[in-house]
């Protein structure tokens, strides 16, 4: 059996307000294989989205280990660490987090610029917006699009790099039930077409469906479907 691509080895993470800790999570084991899309819901305060951002290096752990790709990053010092988040990790959010004042391509290019150091080419934001079906958008700015459009430019901002995996939280939060469906059946075609692995956070039955597999969490704990199973290769029905 190949290694996974995201491993995490009894997760704790305790946040302390005054002299009282608070537990978030408490011994979380997971384990998700290279070219899996796994969901992971939950109730409000259950600690997916602590579980997300220690996932990716956004965060250090209590104790335990987030292994990406073979690094533990619970044992790397804050440059290698934001090397690795960088390099490969892509994030989207439920706010999407464009920069109004300028176009798509605009966004794209200072993505381009922060995190390629000149390694990739120009030609690749192109080839994303074509990809989420945005080519012809592409000098529009963000007020100038639909709010699902807005999350597809988000998504292709997040592949730009080529990331291992794509950690995306509650991606359709803002969105109607039609931009839901689209960004959706989006990330479905990104895993299927590309073998891109994705984690998705979500509080919604049917986004988490959409999943090759559903990790459900309660009181900072994995309850079911923490373990990959042979599952993960097949597409959901």
């Amino acid at each position: 059996m190949s290694r996974p691509i995201l491993q995490t080895i009894q997760l704790v993470k305790v946040y302390r307000s005054g002299k009282v800790d608070i537990p978030a999570l408490r011994g979380v084991d997971i384990s998700i294989p290279r070219g899996a899309f796994v969901s992971i819901m939950g109730p409000s305060g259950c600690g997916k989205s602590t579980l997300l951002h220690l996932l990716g290096g956004l965060d250090r752990p209590t104790s335990g280990s987030v292994i990406l790709d073979g690094h533990d990053l619970a044992r790397c010092g804050d440059g290698e660490r934001t090397r690795l988040r960088r390099e490969k990790v892509g994030f989207v959010f439920q706010r999407f987090n464009l920069l109004p004042t300028l176009t798509v391509i605009g966004n794209m290019e200072v993505a381009l610029a922060i995190g390629s150091n000149g390694t990739l080419p120009a030609s690749r934001m192109h080839d994303l917006l074509d990809l989420v079906g945005l080519g012809e958008k592409k000098h529009r700015k963000p007020m100038e699009l639909s709010v699902g459009e807005q999350q597809r430019v988000a998504i292709a901002r997040a592949l730009l790099h080529q990331p291992a995996i794509l950690l995306a939280d509650e991606p359709t939060g803002n969105l109607d039930s039609v931009n839901s469906n689209l960004v959706l059946g989006l990330l479905q075609d990104l895993n299927s077409r590309l073998n891109q692995t994705i984690v998705m956070i979500t509080h919604n039955p049917e986004a988490a469906a959409m999943g090759h597999r559903i990790i459900t969490m309660r009181d900072g704990m994995v309850v079911s479907g923490g373990a990959a199973a042979s599952t993960d290769s097949t597409s959901p029905s």
